[in-house]
């Protein structure tokens, strides 16, 4: 079953890209967030990239598109698995004056399209976003609450982020040879040339904690910030993730 052909219609304010590979379980939730924000749904759009998987995850999208026709929503095949390429292959196909990139398992808040336009409209054509837990549990808040704290300590923009789709042609995307710190990358590349680029914590993405429970004894927290703590220092970028 192919989606549903998109309406005409005038380009969107914001095109949200959301590389998934085997999301099946996630996706519409990341969708449906989309589609909740406080901001006219006509100027939105959601670009899903199928990113080498091999469970439901396009039929998911499929059948959110068809039941949700308000909401542009593109489904893009790119069949080599790396985050960065699905990143870029999501924005060559963008419409949005502005992207945001939301991981497939995460949910935006409401204003997240508001915020974002206005720090655009202030000044601040690309900058990170707050991320918190998808869950109630404490250890898992502590642990993203933390990671924000030391991104405001020591001034580190990383992690979903939004820009212009000016400035990220202008720096050539996401370098594809990374599978961790793509995001971080990008961002420094845009500071060292000379762009203004913010950090938006007056909202929030709420992304799935998986991670932190991946191993016993909630080791997950100490691998997941090893290895986020690599990626920021330029270790590991290249390593399966």
């Amino acid at each position: 079953m192919p989606p549903p052909e998109l309406a005409a219609g005038p380009p969107p304010d914001i095109s949200v890209v959301i590389p998934a590979y085997n999301e099946a379980s996630y996706v519409e939730g990341a969708l449906a967030s989309v589609a909740a924000q406080a901001w006219p749904i006509e100027c939105l759009e959601a670009i899903v990239v199928a990113n080498g998987c091999t469970d439901r995850t396009a039929e998911v999208v499929w059948a959110y598109a068809a039941s949700h026709p308000q909401l542009r929503v593109l489904l893009v095949d790119e069949p080599v698995a790396n985050v960065a390429r699905a990143k870029n292959r999501g924005a060559d196909r963008a419409n949005g004056r502005l992207l945001v990139f939301l991981d497939a398992d995460s949910q935006l808040a409401a204003d997240v399209a508001a915020r974002v336009v206005a720090r655009a409209a202030g000044g601040d054509p690309a900058g990170s976003l707050r991320v918190t837990a998808d869950s109630g549990d404490l250890l898992d808040r502590a642990f993203f609450g933390l990671i924000e704290h030391g991104k405001r300590l020591f001034g580190i923009k990383a992690n979903m982020l939004y820009c212009t789709s000016e400035v990220f042609r202008d720096v050539g995307g996401f370098a594809e040879d990374l599978r961790c710190g793509e995001d971080r990358d990008l961002l420094v590349r845009l500071e060292r040339a000379g762009l203004p680029v913010g950090h938006v914590d007056e909202t929030w993405i709420a992304t799935s904690p998986r991670r932190l429970h991946a191993l016993p004894l909630r080791l997950g927290m100490v691998t997941t910030l090893g290895r986020w703590a690599l990626a920021h220092a330029g270790i590991g970028r290249r390593w399966r993730y």
